[in-house]
């Protein structure tokens, strides 16, 4: 028998949506006091800074030539520990780069030049669990490490991506401050740029979400049916957006929502480069083979419709991987065997590193290796650098340059 409320001997009877606005409103309470907890007294994160080594191994020089720069007074100095260690702050890595491109004849900003078109890059997958959101935060935080002007976007109203960067989607979140304020279809709509908001990284923006983005799926039926609405082609209001940014940013990465609704196909036809995400299961590959058969189909009438799908490249990336599974070892070599280069060659791998930081909301970036075990640390950072390094360089061939 369907239940409609619940009861108990000690409280009165409570509908079902009135228990579960009772969960929610006691569990936002308590992530909010966590996070101050965790990030006292402002309760904003802050970026941790990085040894010498770290610093010249992002910009990709030696620690020795760091040193000789250094020492020569060719670079910036940042001030000292008490042990004589130096420590740099992502933005004092970046004055590096400025100065180094600028005195030694080499150019160490990767920021795209004349002619070379913003990188939108959808990471997106129908499956939940799939690695979606920890693949476009450390994506994004990679490159804004490596000196690119990177804007992240989460567009999944259940707003993990934004939990990462230290907002709680309820509280800190207000109405269009979203990027459907920046899409809505009315009066109301606001530019982009009011909407962006500055993150504790260096380098890296980030266009937050919540539930508001629902609206824009509730919407967009209503203004398609509406002839007098001629702008209101649903897939090319993330693309007009973007453009009205596009001198800010080299690189966008949208953390698509999983599931193939209006908000989704209109961050597929704003791309330029597609990442589907896949656990290396049966019943995964068997969701994302329904995923791709779906976009295909939906993707065909926005192209009929007047979209322009226009990618530099599609990619499938396995996430949660665990190398001495043999299962596992097979899904992939049976993707492989399809897909082809298609597959990224690096995979992430499954860490309990990623699991750890995640605890505090924070990626394997933003903790040091003496906040986890050494060597599990290594592997975890090792495993995903292969992954962001090969994205970068198709990132880098679409602009035509050297990889």
């Amino acid at each position: 028998m369907p239940i409609d409320s619940l009861s108990s001997d000690k409280a009165p009877a409570l509908t079902a949506d009135r228990l579960i606005e009772q969960d929610a409103r006691l569990l936002s309470g308590q992530l909010h006091a966590l996070r101050q907890r965790l990030f006292p007294p402002a309760a904003q994160k802050t970026l941790r800074t990085f040894t010498s080594g770290e610093a010249a191994d992002w910009i990709g020089i030696s620690d020795a030539y760091l040193r000789q720069v250094s020492l020569a007074g060719d670079a910036p100095e940042p001030p000292k520990t008490a042990s004589g260690r130096r420590l740099y702050t992502l933005a004092q890595i970046n004055d590096l780069r400025r100065t180094l491109s600028r005195t030694k004849g080499k150019n160490y900003l990767p920021i795209r030049q004349r002619g070379e078109h913003l990188q939108v890059i959808a990471v997106t997958n129908f499956k939940g669990g799939s690695g979606k959101t920890t693949t476009a935060a450390h994506l994004s935080q990679f490159l804004a490490l490596r000196g690119f002007r990177v804007l992240a976007i989460d567009l999944d109203p259940q707003a993990s991506l934004s939990a990462l960067f230290g907002y709680q989607p309820e509280t800190d979140i207000g109405a269009d401050e979203t990027l459907y304020g920046a899409v809505r279809y009315d009066e109301a709509a606001r530019p982009l740029a009011e909407v962006i908001r500055t993150t504790y990284f260096s380098g890296l923006d980030l266009v937050p979400g919540n539930l508001e983005l629902q609206e824009f799926e509730h919407e967009t039926p209503r203004a398609l049916a509406d002839p007098k609405r001629s702008e209101s082609l649903f897939f090319a209001r993330i693309a007009l957006a973007l453009a009205s940014v596009a001198d800010r940013y080299d690189v966008v990465v949208i953390d698509c929502p999983p599931q193939l609704g209006f908000l989704t196909l209109s961050a597929l036809c704003a791309a330029t480069g597609v990442l589907v995400t896949v656990h290396p299961q049966m019943l995964d590959v068997a969701s994302m083979s329904q995923f791709l058969l779906m976009t295909a189909d939906l993707l065909e009438v926005v192209r009929k419709a007047g979209g322009r799908l226009q990618l530099d490249f599609l990619r499938y990336l396995v996430t949660r991987f665990e190398p001495q599974d043999g299962p596992q070892a097979q899904v992939v070599a049976f993707l492989r065997n399809l897909f082809g280069e298609r597959v990224l060659t690096n995979a992430m791998v499954k860490s309990t590193a990623v699991s750890d930081a995640g605890l505090t909301k924070q990626t394997l970036y933003e903790v040091g290796r003496q906040a986890l075990g050494r060597g599990t640390y290594a592997r975890a950072h090792e495993a995903l650098n292969g992954v962001n390094h090969e994205l970068e360089q198709l990132i880098r061939r679409s602009w035509g340059r050297p990889t």
